[in-house]
């Protein structure tokens, strides 16, 4: 391996930008002589082409030349331009800086992360969720879990960037800690708390020590790359929208982009996975550890009002906290990462963040993992982050910008690279749903369903959703479960589900969810979901009475979600009223009644639509997946089933629909000798004949 040590000492010709295919903003590359070697720049740092700049390149990276136990540190206060606590002083933040013990001239510049959970968090008591839920009147008026290496000497950005040229500020968030003011989950105070130490670093802001002296960051070239996880990555979000001097970069880790999809979801209020009953004010609370933090309590009473727990609706309060409408006002450029299974700070605070990021010509990139709410060490993720900072930060040209934007995980642990997301040759589809026979599951189906039936079900809060997922062939009185055929081929989900029914509901307030559900035979996977409530049914921002008994058409979206239905898997979506794990808790008993001729689930695939249809081949994939999980006795039944099927496919594709029909006729028959027989699982038999049925149907 070659290492490059470098005083630059020539300076570069910058020329205009634009905006290169693969979403970065493109400069025309310069080389700088160092030690007789040709170093690549990108021309975005004029710093790094003059004799304030020391680093040593390896594998075209920064590389430690700087000894850790030499690092300076120091502990200070910078002055923000907020009173949060109202007590007529301007809230201060408490930092610890990092830095390389450089030579005299030698500027760095500086990663830097701002947390509220630094000194930790309080115990709390979140809401009680076990309650009704409100009716709005005719005329109505409108703690995420940190993700945090544990510190081992100067923390896992100090321990690593330091000694590779790079200066690492650690802070604590205005409310906690050694900070002033108070915590105020979110908003322009917190952000500009946060911005402040940006400022400072850049000449625009004042810092102290712990003797009142000020002290001024000289060292430092006034570049600046945010990073962080979950609260921590949050932050650097609200700071880019502020278009903030000196930011040049941010890789939040699952992030949040709007604190009312992290609360709320279509006017229902929801829980961060795992936190039930968690909201603004709690998490306010509970990282509510400055000195006398009795100064908070009207804070914090503000927070509890102006969520409002009661309608769910969007107000002011929460696109306080929406960074979604700053996004044309950011200046740095972005690295997302986020994990696809993350049900804290869920996909759609991802997805709805790259996609106005793509509307805003705002540089970017995406990693997408197959882990839940934290970061990855999968892929060289450490050396990617080392080439970004590099990239951004010294202005180190190393391919970065020429690579695809997207690196995303599959299921296997295998890594893809694309040049979008959701993928580029994604296409919705509507799967529509067909109501139950006998008491049997739905169907989901391609082709519209005419049919002017109606389909009940009734809340119960406390049956959980895996609960509700299972058994997708029986009638459940608690649910509604629709089915597609066997898949003859993978099929990939890569967008945001949409749902639409149409209902009555016999309670003027209600809660809706929706599954999104990968059956495998017996074992039934909740791939995404979505929740809805139906008084905000035109609006998330002013919620409107539901007449008890009137029919209304409710739509609503589920968590993105980047996902393969495996050939042989089936499709399922279950409705349901609340969930358990995220809604309010209401009192059980409230009916739904859905009319499934005009309900529908619009799904973002990447797949061959044959797939999806039923016939001989799905079937004959069915029986293969029941025959994967023992559900036959022997393999003399799964043949006999086969050896049915492949004639039936023969009269299919030959288009002779008399036989098609008699032949599935003998095999509902041959189903039934199998059930009596003891030869077939009672549920492979309920999902086969259901699935028979349905094909007689289409050709009868």
């Amino acid at each position: 391996m070659k290492k490059i040590s470098y005083l630059v000492v020539l300076s570069v010709l910058f020329l205009s930008m634009f905006t290169g295919g693969n979403g970065f903003n493109v400069i025309e590359r310069s080389t700088v002589s160092a030690s007789g070697n040709e170093i690549a720049l990108n021309g975005l740092i004029p710093e790094t082409a003059s004799d304030s700049a020391k680093i040593e390149l390896e594998n075209g990276m920064t590389s430690p030349i700087y000894a850790a136990e030499d690092v300076i540190i120091e502990n200070l206060f910078v002055e923000t331009e907020v009173d949060s606590d109202g007590d007529g002083e301007l809230d201060v933040v408490s930092i610890e800086v990092m830095r390389p013990n450089t030579e005299p001239g030698i500027k760095i510049p500086v990663i830097y992360e701002m947390s509220p959970y630094r000194a930790g968090i309080n115990s709390i008591n979140f809401h009680d969720v076990d309650i009704d839920l409100t009716p709005v009147g005719k005329n109505h008026q409108a703690i995420p879990y940190a993700y945090e290496t544990q510190r081992q000497n100067l923390g896992r950005l100090g321990n690593y960037y330091v000694p590779r040229g790079y200066g690492v500020i650690l802070g604590e968030s205005i409310g906690s800690g050694d900070a002033t003011g108070c915590p105020t989950t979110g908003d322009e105070k917190e952000i500009l708390g946060t911005k402040a130490v940006i400022d400072w670093l850049n000449g625009n802001a004042k810092a102290f020590n712990e003797e009142g002296e000020e002290v001024s960051a000289d060292w430092s070239t006034g570049n600046v790359g945010m990073t962080g996880a979950s609260y921590n990555g949050t932050l650097p979000n609200g700071v880019a929208t502020t278009g903030v001097e000196g930011l040049k970069t941010i890789i939040p880790v699952v992030a949040i982009s709007s604190w009312y999809d992290y609360y709320r979801a279509n006017g229902a209020v929801v829980a961060p996975g795992g936190y039930q009953g968690e909201d603004a004010d709690n998490l306010a609370e509970a990282v509510l550890t400055r000195e006398n933090p009795e100064v908070c309590e009207d804070v914090i009473a503000e927070l509890y009002e102006g969520q409002d727990r009661t309608t769910g609706d969007y107000n002011d309060f929460w696109a306080a906290r929406d960074y979604l409408k700053n996004v044309d006002k950011i200046e740095a450029s972005v690295l997302v990462v986020h994990g696809l299974n993350d049900w804290n700070v869920k996909t759609m605070q991802f997805a709805q963040w790259w996609e106005a990021l793509g509307d805003h010509d705002v540089t970017r990139k995406m990693w997408l993992h197959q882990g839940g709410h934290g970061g990855t060490s999968a892929n060289n993720w450490q050396e990617t982050e080392n080439r970004w900072f590099d990239y951004w930060l010294y202005g180190i040209e190393n391919g970065i910008a020429d690579e695809p934007m997207i690196d995303i995980q599959r299921e296997d642990g295998s890594w893809d690279q694309e040049a979008d997301w959701p993928a580029v040759d994604m296409k919705e589809v509507s799967l529509h749903f067909n109501e139950a026979n006998d008491g049997e599951g739905g169907i989901l189906t391609i082709n519209d369903n005419a049919g002017n039936g109606e389909e009940v079900f009734s809340d119960d809060p406390m049956i959980r959703a895996n609960q509700l997922a299972a058994d997708p062939q029986l009638n459940n009185p608690n649910r509604l479960a629709y089915v597609s055929p066997a898949l003859t081929e993978d099929v990939r989900l890569s967008g945001i589900p949409e749902v639409k029914i149409e209902a009555s509901i016999d309670r003027p307030a209600a809660n809706l969810t929706a599954l999104l559900v990968d059956y495998s035979g017996t074992s039934p996977k909740i791939i995404t979901r979505g929740w809805m409530d139906p008084q905000n049914r035109n609006s998330v921002e002013q919620s409107e009475a539901v007449v008890p008994g009137e029919v209304y058409t409710f739509e609503w979206d589920m968590q993105p979600k980047d996902y393969v239905f495996e050939a042989g898997h089936q499709i399922g979506v279950v409705i349901m009223a609340s969930d358990y794990e995220y809604t309010i808790r209401p009192p059980e008993g409230t009916n739904i009644t859905v009319l499934p001729g005009n309900s529908k689930i619009t799904l973002p695939l990447v797949a061959n639509t044959e797939a999806m249809k039923i016939s001989a081949a799905s079937l004959e994939k069915l029986v293969g997946q029941f025959d994967n999980e023992n559900a036959f006795l022997d393999e003399e039944a799964v043949r006999a089933l086969q050896l049915h099927l492949k004639a039936v496919g023969q009269y299919e594709n030959q288009g002779e629909a008399e036989k098609v029909v008699r032949h599935m006729n003998g095999f509902q028959l041959l189903l039934d000798y199998q059930l009596n027989e003891k030869l077939i699982s009672r549920e492979a038999y309920d999902s086969m004949n259901i699935q028979a049925e349905t094909m007689i149907n289409e050709w009868d």
